[in-house]
């Protein structure tokens, strides 16, 4: 059977977070580049694959699928015999369900506004907002006290096991670390002993090894391959979406 193809670009944080997936679960895969500079994911015959033009989607045999967190959830029930057991059975199941919901509205709204304006708009020689940063770092830090207060009881989100949950946490929190941000990941203990914990995880050490010369500072990475694009890149083809 031909392996799982992935479309998409290092430079996604979508994308990294389906690449972590991946290398936790132990799925043979193909990542297939999609040039954002180029603006190939508003082309066919990437947009035939995701109809909103945005990265990543994937093919595993006949099935077609996008949204970064659908992609993952379906590995790792797909292959759930493989790799990493990133899903529980019973109420487990459900407690992680909730912390993934937890990720994609409460945590990434706001660390997604974080990223862009301290990571991918000095790129594009736009001027960060400042007052933005300070009130979405406000937002930020109430939804991490909930954290702190969850992590006091459990090593992980959804309890004592590394779940999609954690997971899906992983490319803004590591995009976060290289920023002033950080603050709001440091000052909280238990959080900050769980952010150490899941980046130091081996198969999120393969998917930061795709950006060989700038290791774990990921902001740095970021700038310098954006830079590498520009001045071809435009703004709305970068697209650091909220998926």
């Amino acid at each position: 059977m031909a392996p799982l193809k992935l479309h998409g670009s290092v430079l996604s944080t979508n994308t990294q977070r389906v690449l972590a997936t991946l290398y936790e679960k132990e799925v043979e895969f193909e990542l297939v580049n999609v040039n954002l500079g180029a603006g190939e994911h508003k082309q066919e015959p990437h947009i035939s694959l995701n109809p909103f033009g945005l990265v990543p989607a994937a093919v595993d045999g006949d099935l077609k699928l996008f949204e970064s967190r659908a992609i993952s959830q379906y590995v790792a029930h797909q292959y759930a015999s493989k790799g990493t057991q990133l899903g529980a059975a019973g109420n487990g199941y459900a407690t992680i369900l909730v912390w993934q919901e937890v990720e994609s509205h409460q945590f990434d709204p706001s660390a997604s506004k974080l990223v862009w304006e301290q990571v991918f708009k000095p790129v594009f020689g736009l001027p960060t907002d400042a007052a933005l940063v300070a009130e979405t770092e406000v937002t930020l830090g109430k939804v991490l006290d909930v954290y702190e207060a969850r992590l006091s009881q459990s090593k992980y989100l959804a309890g004592d096991s590394f779940t999609l949950a954690d997971l899906h946490h992983l490319p803004n929190i590591q995009a976060l670390l290289g920023t002033p941000s950080k603050k709001l990941l440091d000052s909280r203990p238990h959080v900050s002993a769980w952010v150490a914990s899941i980046t130091g995880r081996p198969a999120w050490g393969k998917v930061l090894a795709l950006l060989p010369k700038f290791g774990r500072n990921m902001a740095e990475a970021f700038g310098s391959m954006l830079a590498i694009l520009l001045p071809r890149v435009k703004l709305e083809q970068v697209e650091h979406t909220r998926r």
